[in-house]
């Protein structure tokens, strides 16, 4: 007698089978990837605990860490604002407002391989100073910028929606750095831009120029044979004054306002305004530039903010005028680890030309807010300022837009389930100029400590996990969970312009998980462990954050803290 076959019955059976032998699959693929299980960062500087706010104040800077270059626009109610990202990935972070005091990051401009091509590019190449305009004409946000990387040089994308993303790339064909754009209320548009004087003409070191090109709307693409200089040097050219940069053209009462800032980024930085009748120029410097600096200040001044400069202007909720602007924040040893920050000040335009208020004095760390204006920064999903603790047990989705790669995409390296986030680790040393698996957050305050737990078993002494922080591939230290012959070790390294030492190691188990942390205040740094989470032991004593710094490391980022994975170690146990 003949059994007849039951085929829907079969066809579950196999189905069932197959999804088992994926998952076995994939936890296979996956038991060997560290598993962080938490992230908490505290911000701890003592500024704002002698500081408290009053109710009707918020703290600046708005953004802390490294978020310079900032530019804003505004539609209606609505104000957006990016800055700077370099070898960050995604890049170009971008803020969303109704008030200039509580700020969401809605995402990042540049979030696809195809428009972001910095996958070998060090840390402080990629995306320069980018500029964010809202054209009225056409109801489109434009997105102008310099990418460093990948042969494009300046480059424009755009979209109708900043919150629904943005357009692919379109490479412009000019030279230079830090262009921006300006729509007249006639319909025609201009790119200006930083460029280096023609050639034969460069007088000093550091000498460059303002140039102006129109702008094709149709093609986006300036137009061949209408670039002109406007501004050759500065304010002053027999002063020699360096890297007028930056520049962003206003138009008030007929009249068009060109701001740029001066003297490079640094102790000398400012911002200086010209005017002029026509947007092609000539233009004439005001007769009180600069309008905004720190440079004039006494060196040891208490809470103290320097740098400031590289500005973008924008009309309030209440009618009047503010402008954000990068400055810095240093630390007791007078060095730099939270990188350029993105500040904001309310402007006076009551007289002929814009003038910062109290831009020109010690920039304070506290502000009144807009009139009518709540603050609500760090609650309901609106950015932190201050101090304040972020915590990720890593079960959002999408994860946290805080987090960030570099040089390549966070989705190639990280999965995550509820037992946490699981980083695959790649073949890439930190030392190497290629993307990295090492899932990054900004450092944001001075003084801080920033805690993770990791579940890991190396197999080999080329098997690395743990926690980094990061200021450029030839500066970093790196604390993590490796192995040398058949025993596991957590080790200390501090690499210094590409060179590394061994500073501390010490066995561990790692059947179970392991509390790593850093502590830092001012310049001084901790590398602490934890076999339960709330007993902590030092490694390798305290050691100085100096090149974490852009006084020792150079560039132009601050540092990154990150969770870290690879299979190229070199931080071997001696």
């Amino acid at each position: 007698m003949k059994t007849k076959m039951n085929l829907p019955l079969l066809l579950t059976a196999l189905s069932l089978l197959f999804a088992n032998t994926c998952l076995l699959a994939q936890k296979k693929e996956t038991t060997n990837h560290p598993n962080f299980k938490q992230f908490i960062y505290q911000g701890e500087d003592p500024l704002y605990d002698n500081n408290p706010l009053q109710p009707d104040e918020f703290y600046n800077p708005i953004l802390q860490g490294c978020y310079p270059d900032p530019s804003i626009t505004r539609k209606g109610d609505d104000y957006f604002l990016v800055s700077s990202s370099f070898a960050m990935f995604p890049g170009v972070p971008i803020f969303h407002s109704n008030d200039l005091v509580n700020w969401r990051q809605i995402g990042h401009v540049l979030d696809r391989k195809s428009q972001l091509i910095v996958h070998d590019s060090g840390i402080s190449a990629g995306i320069y100073a980018p500029a964010i305009k809202y054209n009225p004409h056409n109801d489109t946000f434009y997105m102008i910028t310099t990418q460093i990387a990948g042969n494009i040089g300046n480059m424009v994308v755009k979209t109708k929606d900043p919150f629904k993303g943005w357009s692919e790339v379109k490479k412009l064909s000019f030279g230079g750095i830090d262009p921006s754009l300006f729509f007249d209320d006639d319909g025609k548009a201009y790119v200006i831009h930083n460029d280096a004087p023609d050639r034969g003409k460069e007088l000093y070191e550091g000498h460059r120029v303002i140039k102006i090109w129109e702008y094709d709307m149709e093609k986006d693409q300036v137009i061949s044979g209408t670039d002109q200089i406007i501004v050759d040097g500065g304010v002053d050219i027999t002063e020699q004054p360096i890297w007028i940069e930056a520049p962003h053209i206003y138009k008030r009462d007929g009249i068009y306002y060109l701001m740029c800032a001066e003297g490079g980024t640094g102790d000398w930085h400012s911002e200086v305004i010209f005017t002029s009748n026509h947007p092609k120029g000539p233009y004439q410097p005001a007769d009180n530039n600069p309008i905004l600096s720190q440079r004039y200040l006494h060196p040891d001044r208490e809470n103290k903010v320097d740098w400031a400069g590289h500005a973008d202007l924008v009309e309030g909720p209440d009618g009047k005028h503010y402008g954000v602007f990068l400055a810095i924040r240093p630390n007791e040893q007078n060095r730099v680890n939270t990188g350029r920050e993105t500040f904001i000040l309310p402007v006076d335009w009551s007289g002929r030309y814009p003038v910062f208020e109290n831009g020109l004095v010690p920039i304070e760390p506290r502000l009144k807010m807009p009139e009518g204006v709540k603050n609500k920064t760090g609650r309901e999903g609106f950015f932190p300022n201050g101090n304040f603790t972020f915590k990720d047990d890593f079960q959002s989705t999408p994860l946290d837009y805080r987090w960030i790669g570099v040089r390549g995409p966070r989705e190639e390296f990280i999965t995550a389930d509820k037992e946490g986030i699981h980083i695959k680790p790649f073949a890439v040393n930190l030392k190497e100029v290629a993307p990295t698996s090492t899932l990054f957050h900004r450092q944001q305050h001075k003084h801080f400590t920033a805690t993770t737990s990791l579940l890991y078993k190396p197999s080999s002494e080329k098997d690395l996990a743990g926690i980094v922080c990061y200021q450029s591939e030839r500066f970093y230290y790196i604390f993590g969970v490796t192995r040398k012959g058949k025993q596991d070790y957590l080790v200390l390294q501090r690499t210094e312009r590409g060179s590394s030492i061994i500073l501390a190691s010490t066995p561990v188990r790692t059947d179970k998980s392991l509390f790593l942390q850093i502590t830092a205040k001012g310049d001084d740094y901790r590398f602490n462990y934890s076999t339960d989470g709330s007993t902590y032991h030092n490694l390798g004593g305290t050691v100085s954050g100096d090149i974490l710094s852009t006084d020792v490391a150079g560039g132009f980022t601050g540092s990154l803290i990150g969770l870290h994975a690879t299979t190229k170690n070199d931080a071997v146990p001696e």
